[in-house]
């Protein structure tokens, strides 16, 4: 078989709506013989092909699978970070709520323990990664896993708390809002 068709098809195998986002690595090791260069060549092939959708630097989209769209944003965080802490906090947290009035159109604001950068995901936004030193266990009881988006994400005690942390712009909190939150 082609090295084109066995990545495609073995990825069409394995991808479901919930699950079709794929790493170079997790592509790699479907065709772990052939050499980086020609990997590399046949990736772009099955991108210029429409087999795949190039997310962001190394993380594509089987778009085959359907995926709610919503989601291709907040279930990229962990498949770009997995070894990393990273939960859903700050502006879009706050905004879910309703605490702050704009909301941040494809854009998703991510504490992390890996260092802060902004990922530029192209037509599905770009992911906002900033650092923070907290550990797990001071977290414990200020994160709900979300189901939906398959990623941790804070309560809004907890993201005011990282606004205040990061020295976020607090001008736009609806602060008779935020207390009849609590």
């Amino acid at each position: 078989m082609q090295p084109i068709r066995q990545l495609i098809s073995t990825v069409a195998r394995l991808a479901t709506s919930e699950s079709c986002l794929f790493t170079m690595a997790d592509l790699r090791s479907i065709l772990p013989k052939l050499s980086d260069p020609a990997f590399k060549t046949l990736l772009s092939r099955a991108v210029k092909g429409g087999h795949l959708q190039r997310v962001c630097r190394g993380l594509y989209l089987y778009e085959k699978a359907k995926p709610d769209r919503s989601m291709v944003l907040p279930r990229a965080v962990s498949k770009m970070r997995p070894m990393s802490l990273n939960y859903v906090s700050l502006e879009s947290v706050l905004s879910d709520a309703g605490v702050i009035s704009q909301v941040p159109i494809h854009r998703i604001m991510v504490m992390s323990s890996g260092r802060s950068a902004v990922i530029d995901c192209g037509q599905w936004g770009s992911i906002e990664f900033i650092k923070t030193r907290q550990t797990p266990q001071a977290l414990v009881g200020h994160l709900a896993y979300d189901q939906d988006m398959k990623v941790w994400r804070a309560s809004v005690a907890q993201a005011l708390r990282d606004m205040r942390a990061t020295h976020r712009n607090l001008d736009l909190i609806d602060w008779s809002v935020l207390h009849e939150s609590f």
